[in-house]
C-alpha cells in the first residue's frame, strides 16, 4: 500500500541537510490565508528580499550579458559583494534562530526532529536559513505526519503550502547545488581496497 508520504517522497529529490531552522503554529486566519509570510525580524526580512531580487533578475543578466559582457562582469561583481553582505547578515540571523540543525528537505516539504509532538493538520510558519548561500526563506507548510522516535524526540513531517514560483526556484537551486556538493564530495573520497 502506498502512503501519501511515500508518494510525496517519491515526487520530489530529497537531500539531508543542515540549516538554521525555527518554526510557529499558525492559527484561525493566519492558517487559512495564502498570502506570503512576513517575519517580525527586519534582517531576516532583508536576507529573503535579496535572494527574490537576485532570483528575479536573473534573466536581465543574461541578455545584458548577450550585448555587453564588460557591463555584465561588472554587475557580476557587484552581484557577488551584494552575496557577501547577506551572508554576513545570515550569520547575524544565525544567533537568533539557534544552532543549526538536521533536516530532510524537498521542494515539496520538510522533516526535522523536535521535543514535543505536532498535530497532523496543524499549519505552520517555517523560518529557515540555507547554507552557504545564506538564503533565507519564510514559508507555509501542513504536518502531515509526527512520529515518535527511540531518542523521546518527534520526527515532524511537513508539506509546503502556497509556494510562489521564485521560493520554489530558490529551493530547487539550492537541493541541486547540496546535491552537486555531496556528488563531488563522494568523488573525491577514496575507494576502501579490498
Amino acid at each position: 500500500m502506498t502512503t501519501r508520504d511515500d508518494a510525496d517522497r517519491r515526487e520530489y529529490y530529497r537531500i539531508d541537510d543542515t540549516i538554521a531552522l525555527e518554526f510557529s503554529q499558525l492559527n484561525g486566519a493566519q492558517a487559512l490565508a495564502s498570502e506570503a509570510l512576513h517575519d517580525s525580524s527586519p534582517l531576516f526580512n532583508l536576507l529573503s528580499d535579496l535572494h527574490l531580487a537576485d532570483f528575479e533578475s536573473q534573466h536581465l543578466l543574461r541578455h545584458i550579458t548577450e550585448r555587453d559582457r564588460t557591463l555584465a562582469n561588472y554587475l557580476k561583481v557587484i552581484n557577488k559583494r551584494i552575496d557577501l553582505l547577506g551572508q554576513a547578515v545570515a550569520q547575524s540571523l544565525l544567533r537568533d534562530i539557534g544552532l543549526p540543525r538536521s533536516v530532510s528537505l524537498s521542494e515539496g516539504g520538510i522533516s526535522f526532529n523536535n521535543a514535543q509532538a505536532i498535530e497532523v493538520g496543524s499549519h505552520l510558519a517555517i523560518k529557515m536559513v540555507l547554507m552557504p548561500q545564506a538564503l533565507g526563506l519564510l514559508l507555509r507548510a501542513e504536518v502531515i505526519h509526527c512520529h515518535p522516535r527511540d531518542d523521546l524526540q518527534f520526527e515532524i513531517g511537513t508539506r509546503f503550502e502556497a509556494l510562489t514560483d521564485a521560493q520554489r526556484q530558490l529551493l530547487a537551486r539550492h537541493i541541486l547545488q547540496k546535491q552537486a556538493l555531496q556528488r563531488r564530495q563522494a568523488r573525491a573520497q577514496p575507494y576502501p581496497r579490498a
